[in-house]
């Protein structure tokens, strides 16, 4: 008889990552007694840190510590009898390392907030009744005076796979009849978890069939269906409509047939709904959802459910890029080139960019999604490193429709719209189309103006103008989002004569309510829809086909299947064009073929009309005569003469303090300093600054920069690393808020 493996011994010391700022772990001594499993990297353990108590996550398992076993605090309970998953581990260090961030905090953000707060690693449970053998082979009428009991052996004889116990209570019956069954040997109980309850086996994979794919979307199946196996991350360019959602799903039913998980990510969590269920609709297999917009406890079990197995589709956003996957086979980024994927506060990292990391480590293929991709994974399919897959027809009748230049020039408007886009919409309507008008500015107007003096509403905290907003009035700045009441009078001069500058939502839509009063107009923005479900309602009411108007932000232009849809206005198309941000024009150039993938995607074309105050850009009028390719291709040449993104890798040192001179103070010293060291590496990476920020004054603080670029991505990482080391070190830096941001998506 084989003797069974001996348990390793038991560490003297465990290296914990605990929930700080600090870049460091932790020396704790094991209590007593350890898991059942012993100690090993990825259990959760309650540990005292300073006057309280965290948790924490070990990491390393040691015999020696720089301070002596004697003085190491123990830890005082093991929370996990198994570690957390090592896929999940590795990410999350991954993370930590390649962000310059601390690793417990990662780690704390990486996992839900149960399991942050000690919470056991397990699954809600409910109750499922069905009828034993015996049950089935016994007539109701045999139980006699016992009516109800019949009753209820009726009621689970009509469903051979069960009935959860609430559907039971709900229809009257009690728990005593249920073990008064069970007793009789006629049925039985078992738990099953509340999310991704195991499917029965040998069941048929897809609820509906699949869609039959054209030629293009055939041919770029085939070519994914030949990576299943290896990492092979794919590009999948295709013009809005043109169906990479169904490449998507057909993709993934290869992946499900062979027993793997795939992880699809989207950006926004509006988009979450209509994808689940179409995504639900189609395959009889659970699939999970994991977003802010769920309870701690339906995380956690969308979480445990992927970390388990037993959910083979997981759908989410941003942070679900986090989720463990016991078999993963397949990773999908839709909108690759969305900024909602990049996360902009505390751990900075970038969804696609670890899901790229991740498919990587996994050997897995990796598809990226976009209409408009961006111009690093454009680089990337250039050089060949992604394989370039296009989808250039719509799974509509007809083209995509071009942009139409509108010149704003000296012309009258009427809520930000001109009399020929005003006829467009009177035209469109009367054909029975629906008219989605793009603005992304909320609220009433971007700022109020006396008309006496040119005083200008602005913000006591922030170098910004505060927005008017009607519903409810209030002045607001969209930066610290500080509220002022409206003033009856100038404060400058006293006139009453107080007007709203530009156009928002709130206007555009009271305009259009004038306009065309017999018609229902739909405004949709952040402040619209912040009652939960309040997009999703608005979305089907759009949906039913009546004659309407639509106004509403970028939460309209990203992904949403609006059929009927024949006409897009969009209001202002200037504001990405010379804003300091080099990613700007980039930025603008993707929202607008977004916005107007919205129109012609069914049975009849559309129309795109772009008002503009510069109809002779020489950009604006390259993407609306040409297409977004003509652009990127210009943009990348600038990028590469310039010696930007893609072409350099870059960082971002982000400093803001109280007083203006402390934080110029540290950013000058850092700058200095991190000069000397490069000079004495003679390491190749530039370091400009320190200047002030886009918005110098931000939420009362001042904002300071330093920017850090590099031909090697090798060298931008270890100076990183070293300004890191040397800003956690620096006492002026006690005084000053700052963050290190690798691979910045603004310069904000």
């Amino acid at each position: 008889m084989p003797s069974s493996p001996a348990t390793p011994p038991a560490p003297k010391v465990l290296g914990v990552a605990v929930p700080t700022p600090l870049r460091k772990l932790f020396d704790y001594r094991p209590c007593q007694p350890g898991p059942s499993a012993g100690w090993q990297p990825g259990m959760r353990v309650r540990v005292p840190f300073g006057r309280r108590e965290v948790v924490g996550i070990v990491v390393e398992c040691r015999d020696t510590s720089d301070f002596g076993l004697a003085s190491l605090k123990p830890v005082s309970a093991c929370l996990d009898s198994q570690p957390l998953p090592a896929d999940w581990l590795w990410l999350c260090r991954f993370t930590a390392r390649y962000y310059q961030h601390a690793l417990g905090d990662a780690l704390h953000q990486a996992l839900p907030v149960l399991l942050r707060q000690g919470r056991p690693l397990e699954a809600r449970t409910r109750e499922r009744w069905q009828l034993t053998a015996t049950g089935q082979a016994t007539d109701a009428a045999s139980l006699g005076r016992a009516r109800r009991q019949a009753e209820l052996l009726e009621l689970l004889r009509q469903h051979p796979r069960g009935v959860v116990g609430s559907v039971i209570s709900a229809q009257g019956f009690t728990r005593a009849q249920l073990r008064a069954l069970a007793g009789k040997g006629l049925a039985e109980c078992r738990e099953e978890p509340l999310t991704a309850a195991p499917s029965t086996p040998g069941g048929a994979l897809l609820a509906e069939p699949a869609l039959t794919l054209n030629r293009e979307q055939a041919t770029a199946l085939s070519e994914l269906h030949q990576g299943l196996d290896r990492y092979h991350p794919c590009l999948l360019q295709g013009v809005t409509g043109s169906g990479k959602t169904e490449v998507y799903l057909q993709l993934i039913e290869a992946i499900v047939t062979q027993g793997r998980q795939a992880l699809v990510l989207v950006p926004e969590i509006g988009l979450t709904p209509q994808t689940l269920a179409r995504f639900r609709r189609r395959f009889r297999v659970p699939v999970v959802a994991l977003h802010s917009g769920l309870t701690d406890a339906e995380r956690l079990d969308a979480w445990e459910a992927a970390r388990a197995g037993r959910a083979p589709i997981i759908i989410g956003t941003r942070s679900a890029i986090f989720t463990p996957l016991a078999r993963p086979g397949a990773i999908i980024v839709d909108e690759e080139h969305d900024g909602s994927y990049k996360q902009q506060d505390g751990l900075r990292y970038h969804a696609r960019d670890l899901a790229i990391a991740r498919a990587h480590k996994h050997r897995i293929p990796i598809v990226l999604g976009s209409a408009t991709p961006s111009l690093e994974s454009l680089v990337q399919a250039r050089a060949g490193n992604y394989r370039h897959l296009r989808l250039t027809r719509r799974a509509s009748s007809h083209a995509p429709a071009r942009l139409e230049l509108i010149d704003l020039r000296g012309r009258s408007r009427q809520g930000g719209l001109i009399p020929p886009a005003i006829d467009a919409i009177k035209g469109a309507l009367g054909a029975g189309g629906q008219v989605l008008v793009f603005i992304n500015r909320r609220g009433f107007a971007p700022t109020l103006a006396c008309h006496n003096c040119g005083w200008l509403a602005e913000c006591d905290w922030c170098d910004s103008r505060l927005t008017l907003h009607r519903q409810p009035p209030q002045l607001t700045c969209h930066h610290c989002e500080r509220q002022r009441s409206i003033p009856d009078a100038c404060p400058d001069c006293g006139s009453a004569d107080l007007r709203p500058l530009g156009t928002g939502t709130e206007r555009s839509e009271e305009s259009l309510g004038e306009l065309f009063p017999d018609v229902c107009v739909h405004r949709i923005d952040r402040d619209s829809t912040r009652r939960k479900d309040a997009f999703e309602t608005t979305l089907n009411e759009i949906r039913r086909g009546e004659p309407c108007l639509l106004v509403g932000t970028q939460m309209l232009a990203k992904g949403h299947h609006l059929p009927h849809v024949t006409l897009v206005v969009v209001v202002n198309a200037d504001a990405g064009l010379y804003a300091s941000d080099f990613r700007a024009l980039e930025h603008s150039a993707q929202l607008l073929v977004q916005v107007a993938g919205r129109a012609g995607r069914a049975e009849r074309p559309g129309r795109v009309l772009v008002q503009t105050l510069h109809p002779d850009d020489p950009h604006l009028r390259l993407l609306a005569e040409s297409g977004y390719d003509a652009l990127a291709e210009n943009l990348l040449e600038e990028r590469r003469i310039a010696g930007l993104p893609p072409y350099r890798h870059m960082a971002l040192l982000r400093l803001e303090s109280p007083r203006e001179a402390d934080g110029l103070t540290l950013a000058g010293e850092a700058a200095g300093a991190l000069r000397q060291w490069l000079q004495a590496r003679e390491l190749a990476v530039d370091c400009l600054g320190p200047v002030p920020a886009p918005m110098e004054r931000r939420q009362g603080r001042y904002h300071v920069q330093v920017m850090l670029s590099a031909a090697r991505r090798s060298s931008l990482h270890e100076a990183s690393a070293w300004l890191t080391a040397w800003m956690e070190q620096s006492p002026l830096a006690r005084r000053a808020r700052w963050n290190l941001d690798i691979d910045p998506q603004t310069l904000s």
